[in-house]
């Protein structure tokens, strides 16, 4: 039998992580790499790209990174095969990638409503089937972790956000999630979804700006944001075999807002 230091070791593992060049998915990144994953981040900008492989290089993380747009078929097509390339296969599949757009539903533009599609689930969808098939299947094991959101749970309160696109988009993650769970248990894959409340982040930076973190604290039971810690222990029980029984669950990181 294992001890749990042994369930929670990564060591000759691999993880691909969309979205990766900063906030969450550079959390997770750490996370992932410090229980010794082999980590190769994506996202569209090199430049960000090498601030995060520097940033985990000076803790001890060796990382490699692929720029590539989640969006565009072409672009996920060649992510895999240059992931597939780097790491030989994929363990860990994170879906962090994502886009928001603040408009009122009667205002919504379209090529918003697109944009955010697109990339938080149509991208995402296409990543985790070409992995799927190309990588976990034919091996059978994986572990995909997607971000969803607490706003893929309901609607905002009034007077806050108007994001209908992210907020429907992350709904379908998270029925995403429990529908690839269903079918690709039997292939030794888990399928399960981090759904996080608010962190600071350069996608949230104008909603913290425009409502104040006072504000977006109320309601919080625990009376606080997240911060750059508060991911880990969740991904990582995700990510390992501490969690080989768990698939198709969604959990809330969000200091008790979806309990209230």
């Amino acid at each position: 039998m294992r001890t749990i230091q042994q369930l929670f070791d990564l060591k000759g593992r691999t993880a691909l992580i969309t979205g990766g060049s900063r906030g969450l998915g550079l959390q997770i990144a750490e996370a992932l790499g410090e229980q010794g994953a082999r980590v190769v981040l994506s996202a569209r900008k090199a430049d960000e790209l090498q601030s995060a492989q520097a940033h985990l290089k000076a803790r001890g993380i060796e990382a490699d990174w692929i720029a590539a747009d989640g969006s565009r078929d072409d672009e996920i097509a060649r992510l895999v095969d240059e992931a597939l390339a780097k790491l030989g296969h994929v363990d860990i599949l994170v879906n962090n990638a994502g886009a928001t757009w603040g408009a009122p539903a009667e205002d919504h533009p379209i090529e918003a409503w697109d944009k955010v599609m697109n990339l938080n689930i149509r991208g995402l969808f296409l990543l985790s089937q070409k992995i799927g098939k190309l990588s976990m299947i034919p091996r059978r094991y994986g572990r995909i972790i997607n971000v969803a959101s607490i706003a893929g749970l309901g609607g905002n309160p009034p007077g806050s956000m108007e994001t209908i696109a992210y907020n429907t988009s992350k709904g379908a993650v998270i029925n995403f999630t429990r529908t690839l769970a269903g079918e690709w248990g039997e292939h030794n894959i888990t399928v399960n979804a981090l759904a996080p409340g608010f962190f600071p982040s350069k996608m949230t930076k104008g909603s913290l700006d425009r409502l104040g973190v006072d504000k977006m604290c109320e309601g919080v039971p625990l009376h606080r944001l997240g911060d750059d810690e508060d991911l880990k222990g969740a991904a990582l029980l995700f990510a390992s075999d501490a969690g080989k029984h768990i698939t198709g669950q969604i959990l809330a990181v969000d200091g008790g807002v979806s309990a209230v």
